[in-house]
Order: C-alpha cells, then structure tokens, then sequence
C-alpha cells in the first residue's frame, strides 16, 4: 500500500489484497437529484411570450395537464424516491411549474417539438424539476429553490460543471439557451437550467458499486485540483465542520421542547458534535490544502450502468475546503445503514465493508491515497456531517423528509455514539 503520510499525496496507489465480504443487507439512503449553476440570462419578456407560435404553444399545452395555476404531471417514469417520498413517510407537497411560466421559460431553448413532458419526482420539493422529450433528444428541466439560486453560487457550480466536462468528468450537459448562450436562466425573480438527461440506476449498495463511488470521488478531487478557485468560497457556502449555528441550533430544538429525553437527547448531540469538531481539528484539519470539493457527495447525486459511475450530478453545494471534508461525507453516505421508516429499527452502525470499500476505491486512483493524518479525521468528520444534516431541518420545521424530529435525533444520537465508540476501528479498517 502507498504511503498514507500527507494530506495530499503524489504516490500511486499499489494494489491491494481484497478480502471476502459479503454485501449489505439495507441500501444507502436516496438523495437529491439533478445538477445545477449560473449565468445571467435575459428571459423574454411577457410581451415577447405571447408572440410565440400558437402552433407551438398548443403543442405544448397538449402534454400539460391542469389549467395555468400550477402543474399536476402524472409521475409515469421510474425515479428514485426522494426521502420524503420513502415508504411510510408522510407525503408533502411538491412544487410545481405553471403553464405559462413553462412556456416562456421554454421558448429559450432550441428543442423543436415537444412530444412529452413528464414530472420527475426526485431531489428537493422545493426544487421542481421536469422530464422534457423532445426531436432534439431528452432533457431535465429544474427550478432552483430559493436560496440556492444565489447569483455566485450559480456561477461558481457552472464553471466547475463546465471545467469538469472539458475535462471528459462524467456529468449532465448543460445546455445553453439559445437567444443568449447562457447555461442559466432567470425569469420572474427565478432561476432555471436544463440538463441533458442522462439515463441511468440508482447505486445498489453493492460493494464494486460502493468502490466505484469512493473512486469517483478521487477523480474528482485529482481533476479540480487543478482548477484555480478563488481564495474565499461564496458566503452560501457553510462547512459541516466547526459551524457556530449547530449547538446554537440544538439548544433551540431543547428549549422548544417538553419532553425530557429530547432535551436530553440535544445535549449529548451538542456535545458530540463539539467533540468530533475538536478531534478533527486535533488531526490537522485547519492546516490542510483548500480545494474546491462537490459537497454533497451522496448515492442520489450518483447514476450508474452497472457497477459504474456514468453521471455525477448536482453541484449547487461546491465550495472551497480540504477534501477530507468530500471523503468523510462521502464514506458516512455510502456505508449508513437504514431499515424502513421505522427509525428504532435502524441499526446504530455503519456497513464497515462498504466504509472499506469507499477508502479504498478513492485511493485507487494515483496522487490520491488519502494520508494517514485524513483517515484519523474521517470519523470525526462523518460525526459532524450527520450531526449537521440532521439538525438544519429539524430546527426549522420540527420534522427530518417528513419523519418525526425527535425520533429521527434520536437515531442519530445512537448512531454518532457508534462512530465515537468505534473511531479507532474504522481507522483500521483502511489502514489494514
């Protein structure tokens, strides 16, 4: 095995013994879907709207259900559920396009007749996205959320798609609009872009799938390693690590409780959050080399064909820190393990074959081992990581994709205990 001695190191990775192991019983969980980026794009006006060819205009009326106030596509493609969508999991309102709104926004682009626009159920409700079929192929239309339609956060995820591209990264194309050749759109005080659609399946949390992702990742990091970022990373874009707002965040969840445990529960998270935040510091977190990192490496943001990775896709959380903040998050999402919607029934570990899996198919790829001083921080980091997913939403709404807050931090309690407990046993997993 290649030397584990810098962050960052240049020595190819030698091949390793691999050993038996059998795959996982639970899959990793789904994730958000579709890419994203900016650039400013002068949409037409209303008044340029209505000069659009009637013909066109009934054609595409013929495929959307519903009147002007808002679509209701009738879902009829296979898509991963998003984790509000999980069995058993309450069903929460979507977003949705209004006709009008969609004709504009789709008279920017040169895709000749439309034959079909189908909603595609997957990623952020607030986030609408749908499937167009049209002579020129098929492409994946999204509405970014707001507060991710940040002007410099859309720029700084399209310069990094289009860098990638250049560079054979697998990934949608983005697809310029045709009166301006820009790669986003902003109509009405919102921003859109279109993607190639690219089919593929979803990661079956299987272990040549599990290594695939950990190898993807790497090519990832090797390729924008290259990339010149800009010293400091837009506002938007907040670290997992050390962030200020957390124990501020679980006190709040407390305070606003009646139930004992909860509060309980808060504590020890706070607690575990500070913890893991210190020990990652302690490994040299701070010191380490900036890069700019995807940031929301998870199986939904990866499609496959096979055990192979084809598409990675949405870049709206690239930003600019130590790769080992990529790896942590990316081992933490491809080896958790899940049982339903019953959150008691979730095991308190990871599959400790697919963590071995993931490090290993990153350092697969040369100049990429990752040191020994990451691997010690990894833990720590996937501590945080959890921690922090967990918390955002449930300070804000009271729920987890439409799970009970209180049981869902509760399972993340038991689950931060594991990897606490079993630190030293993951770093020998890889290090093995």
């Amino acid at each position: 095995m290649s030397t584990r001695e810098e962050p960052n190191p240049t020595h190819e990775h030698a091949d390793e013994a691999r050993r038996s192991e059998s795959a996982p019983d639970a899959p990793a969980p789904d994730g958000t879907g579709a890419s994203d980026d900016r650039s400013d794009a002068t949409p037409h006006s209303l008044e340029h709207a209505s000069q659009i060819a009637q013909a066109q205009r009934d054609a595409l009326m013929a495929h959307l259900p519903g009147s002007g106030t808002g679509l209701r596509l009738s879902a009829s493609v296979g898509l991963i559920a998003s984790s509000a969508e999980r069995p058993g999991a309450p069903k929460q309102a979507r977003e949705t396009y209004g006709v009008e709104e969609l004709a504009i926004v789709l008279s920017h682009y040169d895709l000749g007749p439309i034959d079909a626009i189908l909603e595609f159920r997957r990623g952020s409700r607030r986030s609408p996205k749908l499937l167009i079929k049209s002579a020129q192929g098929t492409f994946l239309l999204k509405r970014r959320a707001p507060g991710r339609d940040d002007p410099e956060r859309v720029r700084l995820s399209h310069e990094v798609q289009r860098f990638l591209a250049e560079r054979q990264f697998p990934l949608p194309r983005l697809i310029h609009t045709e009166d301006t050749d820009k790669t986003a759109l902003r109509f009405a005080g919102r921003t859109y872009e279109l993607f190639e659609f690219i089919p593929g399946t979803k990661y079956d949390a299987s272990l040549p799938a599990t290594m695939e992702a950990g190898r993807t990742l790497a090519l990832f990091h090797k390729l924008l390693a290259e990339h010149e970022a800009p010293r400091e990373a837009p506002a938007h874009a907040s670290s997992y690590h050390g962030a200020q707002s957390i124990p501020e965040q679980l006190d709040h969840i407390g305070a606003r409780s009646e139930d004992a445990a909860l509060r309980a529960t808060c504590a020890t998270l706070r607690e575990a959050y500070q913890h893991a935040a210190a020990q990652a510091d302690k490994a040299g977190l701070p010191s380490w080399p900036r890069q700019i990192v995807h940031g929301d490496w998870h199986p939904g943001n990866t499609l496959y064909r096979g055990p192979k990775v084809i598409a990675v896709i949405d870049f709206d959380s690239a930003r600019h820190e130590a790769r080992a903040m990529d790896v942590a998050n990316g081992a933490l999402q491809y080896s958790i393990t899940m049982n339903g919607s019953e959150l008691e029934s979730w095991p308190d570990y990871l599959d400790e074959s697919r963590f071995k899996r993931f490090c290993r198919g990153y350092d697969a790829v040369e100049g990429c081992v990752i040191s020994t001083a990451e691997l010690r921080a990894v833990p720590w980091l996937m501590i945080e990581a959890l921690i922090v997913e967990a918390v955002v939403p449930i300070a804000a709404t009271g729920a987890f994709a439409g799970l009970e807050g209180g049981a869902f931090l509760r399972m993340v309690e038991r689950k931060a205990g594991w990897m606490r407990s079993h630190a030293s046993e993951l770093y020998d997993l890889v290090t093995e």
